[in-house]
């Protein structure tokens, strides 16, 4: 077994290496695409206009202030904008710019040299008008892609959560991927340790848009990797889950 010191290289790992390292960008190789093809546009629900979102018009201060992770869910639904304002505060597109060969977003959350590596996935448990089951955020489109029905979802879930039981009472379920690819493109051996910084910014907004909600909000890193994997239908070797986060009306 390695050592943790061994293991602390990881969070050690910097740019200045990277000066004789030629990535596949250096090498002129064609960029990754900035979000996974849409594999049925028959299955896509519009999601309410980003301009017409609401907005909560609550007190910065105090949301941070209240900030905290919340597992007590009264069961009950949320609606279409109030999940629409959510995946545009952890992965809305605010800007596409097409710079030569290369193409990058500006987004509500920041990523190392504009790479947003993550997919966002969701188990609906309780939506007002979507179907129980799998869904993918369509973030240039700001579209959802319904994927596929899940038979007993929220037990899924709950198991792909290790048995986290707070989690069957969760409106919607948020499961990010990465596909690193996207990164290491850029930033080769480094793209690891940058994708996971990326994934807290996500996770932080989500904790703040539904506190402005007044929704409860909790991330999970205790999960099944392979379950989880497998309720979003990707291989785990070139995308895989990195973190999750359970959404609930709260009393």
């Amino acid at each position: 077994m390695k050592s943790y010191e061994d293991q602390r290289i990881f969070l050690t790992c910097d740019l200045e290496p990277m000066q004789d390292f030629q990535t596949d960008q250096h090498k002129n190789l064609p960029q990754p695409p900035l979000e996974k093809p849409i594999s049925n546009p028959d299955n896509l629900i519009t999601l309410p206009a980003v301009e017409d979102l609401v907005n909560p018009e609550k007190d910065l201060f105090d949301i941070i202030n209240q900030r905290k992770s919340r597992r007590n869910y009264t069961g009950d639904s949320i609606d279409l904008d109030q999940l629409s304002f959510l995946l545009w505060c952890t992965q809305g597109v605010k800007k596409e710019f097409d710079r030569g060969a290369n193409k990058i977003t500006f987004r509500t959350v920041p990523s190392a040299g504009a790479r947003h590596a993550f997919e966002t996935y969701l188990a609906v448990h309780n939506i007002e008008g979507l179907d129980q089951g799998m869904y993918r955020y369509c973030a240039l489109e700001h579209e959802l892609e319904f994927l596929h029905k899940v038979d007993e979802l929220p037990s899924r879930t709950v198991d792909a959560c290790l048995g986290q039981e707070f989690v069957r009472k969760s409106a919607v379920v948020f499961f990010w991927s990465a596909v690193p690819y996207r990164c290491e493109w850029r930033y080769g051996f480094m793209a690891a340790k940058l994708i996971l910084l990326d994934a807290g910014h996500v996770c932080q907004n989500l904790y703040l848009s539904g506190e402005a909600l007044s929704l409860g909000v909790c991330g999970i890193a205790a999960y099944h990797q392979q379950k989880s994997n497998e309720l979003a239908r990707i291989d785990g070797n070139d995308e895989m889950i990195v973190y999750i986060a359970s959404v609930g009306r709260i009393s």
